[in-house]
């Protein structure tokens, strides 16, 4: 949590703005095996981290993209908003924009944040309790707009 002092000297906290990415191929979705050091350390979790000063969604898309995976993106696609305070094991409450991806070339490896970067099938994800934060309520959400097609991007859950 960031605290902020205003001009009228009045402190607060302010929530972070991320980015979380499904980086989708056919049935399957890339997942990274976040770091020790990190929240949820040893969980497997979408793509994404904060959006950096300076930095739009789509270019922290791209970033963390590369630097988590070594790949690139061809395609990308805002999904949803989530700006639930209350998001399951989650103690920053950080308003989440979700975005759909394609991959591109694979350009390089994964950085210190990732330990493992894997394909999942859509169908045979990890144990619900070997997902980092809310990440599986993101993945069934998309695995319900596959059958559906709703409006996008969601604003709150259906």
């Amino acid at each position: 949590m960031i605290i902020c002092r205003f001009e009228n000297g009045k402190e607060t906290s302010l929530r972070h703005v991320v980015v979380d990415v499904m980086l989708l191929d056919k049935e399957k979705i890339l997942m990274v095996k976040r770091a020790p050091h990190l929240s949820n350390g040893g969980k497997y979790g979408l793509i994404g981290g904060y959006v950096d000063r300076g930095e739009t969604a789509v270019g922290a898309v791209r970033r963390e993209v590369r630097e988590e995976t070594g790949y690139e993106i061809s395609t990308i696609q805002l999904f949803r908003i989530n700006d639930n305070p209350r998001r399951k094991n989650e103690d920053r409450q950080n308003i989440a924009l979700v975005f759909l991806a394609k991959p591109g070339n694979k350009v390089g490896s994964s950085d210190s944040e990732s330990t493992e970067v894997r394909w999942f099938q859509l169908d045979a994800l990890p144990k619900d309790e070997e997902i980092a934060f809310d990440h599986k309520e993101q993945i069934e959400l998309y695995i319900k707009y596959q059958k559906q097609k709703f409006p996008l991007p969601i604003f709150r859950l259906l």
